[in-house]
């Protein structure tokens, strides 16, 4: 996938801004099918989703990213062509306007590490490998580091991509589960590291190698990603 820059508008604080903007049913599915796409997705796709026109899709695109609810991003193209505009979720809204949060997300699966009486870990890892098959439905996997990234920004980690020749350092710059991991590190990290090591293993063509552990309240964790 060509490289994209982000053109993402700032969030307005009255809240009403964003009711008004998913009061329509049709843009509240638009805005659904975006955040759980989890990946930029094009007019064209919407179109197709919706069975609306595109000029109809780009009015409910221009609603939602007004409303601070979708970034709007253009693709950098390296062969002739017109760039498309692509849309993403803003991660910031998880566990808002129906969508799934993180601590949700944790809670489901640290049950399900004790129901299955397994590690967090591990449990992670299971995540992991079902989410890569996601991925990779999406065709989302020929750039594996970039993929990982998206998966982490879209948990909210707000990840920042360093190259170390083979491998990769994602920091990243917020912890969606810092409440938690401030009470039991241990388990919370160990749950992260076994999503990301699930993910990679399930994408191929890279390997982490280990999460560097920093102070919840700070963020600033690094995740080490090494190119198989």
């Amino acid at each position: 996938m060509a490289p994209i820059t982000s053109r993402v508008r700032t969030v307005p604080d009255d809240v009403q801004v964003q009711a008004r903007a998913l009061g329509d049913p049709t843009r509240f599915r638009i805005f659904r099918y975006i955040f759980e796409a989890a990946r930029p997705v094009d007019v064209a796709e919407l179109t197709s989703y919706t069975q609306l026109n595109h000029n109809a899709v780009r009015q409910h695109l221009e609603v939602l990213t007004s409303a601070g609810l979708v970034a709007e991003d253009q693709e950098v193209r390296t062969r002739p062509g017109r760039p498309r505009l692509l849309y993403k979720a803003n991660p910031g809204f998880a566990g808002l306007w129906g969508t799934p949060g993180p601590y949700e997300q944790l809670a489901t699966l640290l049950a399900e590490a004790m129901r299955s009486r397994t590690s967090p870990e591990e449990a992670g890892r299971r995540r992991g490998l079902a989410r890569a098959k996601e991925v990779l439905r999406q065709g989302r996997a020929d750039d594996a580091v970039g993929a990982m990234e998206a998966e982490m920004a879209r948990a909210g980690f707000q990840p920042l991509r360093h190259e170390r020749s083979r491998a990769v350092e994602l920091v990243l710059g917020r912890c969606p589960y810092e409440a938690a991991a401030a009470v039991n590190a241990k388990a919370v990290c160990a749950a992260h590291l076994g999503l990301a090591r699930g993910l990679a293993q399930g994408i191929g063509g890279v390997e982490v190698e280990k999460l560097v552990q920093k102070n919840p309240h700070k963020a600033g964790c690094r995740l080490v990603v090494k190119q198989l």
